[in-house]
């Protein structure tokens, strides 16, 4: 298990070197003066475009660049963004746990009801809860993310008024910049909860109601859909119907021998699932006015911000290969055949 780990962490380089040298070809797009904006901290530095582009090398050959970048990305340089007025590495630290906290809490409904509902429906094939099941796959795969988001915003924001948009209640954000109010993890609710303010752990957890729904409906129903249909196929498999034969109860059967192996596929698109989530915060985030790195990278894209989109683009890429490799190690806990082969 040791070995095919470290085989699968080896190829990470190769994977980070293939997505950055792309990243960095698509910003050869904008022209050298765009460029040098990405540099510019201070509007005294406004008229030094031409010096800027000397000192940072944004007229050399893309390659001559590419090592430039990785040098200062080396040093946690990734220059600073216009969007925020910082520079782009605080902000991918100050944003990166709210971002976290929705994924992960979108992730769980995602991957578990997703899992749940394709076994029940697969174990009832055309019975009423495969037809529930195969409605919802279709309904939540064929909507968009942002018509979603919208809907549940106006009906549970504008009409009913249940949940608000943003990340805490303005009172509440009063009495933390006031107050005495620690930040240990970043994640809101747990911060929260570890200063005794289960008030605000309970409004952020209904500010980010909305979100998560939007997040996991959409995704979920792609779980759905291929667990069910990776258990169909393996409970028609010899292996199945030989551990019948020896008379093992059905649910041992199922969850033992058939449910483990239709996992495999699940696993793999899991993986993408993860990485389209990551996609999806950026309008999830704009649409709830969400303060996370999707809600940032949106405006940076609408202002050309170059230094914040690339640093955008730089976390997704590390996220995809983890993700990749998370994946992998999956594979090898459920199928041993992968783990050795």
């Amino acid at each position: 298990m040791f070995t095919f780990i470290l085989r699968r962490i080896l190829m990470l380089p190769l994977v980070f070197f293939g997505v950055t040298v792309i990243i960095v070809l698509l910003m050869q797009l904008l022209t050298p003066a765009q460029r040098a904006a990405a540099y510019i901290r201070s509007e005294n530095q406004a008229n030094q475009i031409p010096e800027i582009i000397r000192q940072y090398r944004l007229d050399e050959p893309w390659y001559v660049q590419y090592g430039f970048w990785i040098g200062r990305l080396a040093n946690g340089d990734l220059g600073y963004s216009r969007t925020t007025n910082e520079p782009v590495l605080t902000t991918l630290k100050k944003r990166l746990p709210t971002t976290a906290e929705l994924a992960f809490l979108a992730i769980l409904p995602v991957i578990g009801v997703g899992i749940w509902l394709g076994t029940a429906a697969a174990l009832n094939r055309d019975g009423p809860i495969d037809q529930v099941v195969r409605v919802l796959s279709i309904f939540g795969w064929s909507i968009p993310t942002f018509v979603m988001g919208i809907w549940l915003l106006v009906i549970f924001y504008g009409l009913l008024g249940w949940f608000q948009p943003g990340r805490i209640s303005t009172e509440f954000a009063i009495q933390m910049a006031a107050g005495d109010f620690r930040d240990f993890t970043g994640f809101l609710t747990l911060d929260a909860v570890l200063n005794g303010r289960f008030d605000i752990a309970l409004d952020a957890l209904r500010h980010l109601v909305l979100p998560v729904i939007t997040l996991a409906t959409v995704q979920s129903a792609q779980i759905m859909r291929v667990m069910r249909s990776s258990l169909l196929d393996a409970l028609t498999e010899d292996y199945v119907r030989t551990a019948k034969a020896k008379g093992l109860p059905q649910a041992v059967v199922n969850q033992k021998h058939a449910r483990r192996n239709a996992l495999i596929p699940v696993i793999t698109l899991s993986g993408f699932v993860l990485i389209q989530l990551i996609n999806g915060v950026v309008i999830t985030e704009t649409i709830f006015n969400y303060p996370g790195l999707g809600q940032w990278a949106a405006r940076a894209a609408l202002s050309l911000d170059y230094a914040s989109v690339l640093g955008f683009a730089v976390f997704t890429a590390v996220a995809v290969v983890t993700a990749n490799l998370l994946v992998d190690v999956l594979y090898g806990v459920i199928d041993p055949r992968i783990r050795y082969g």
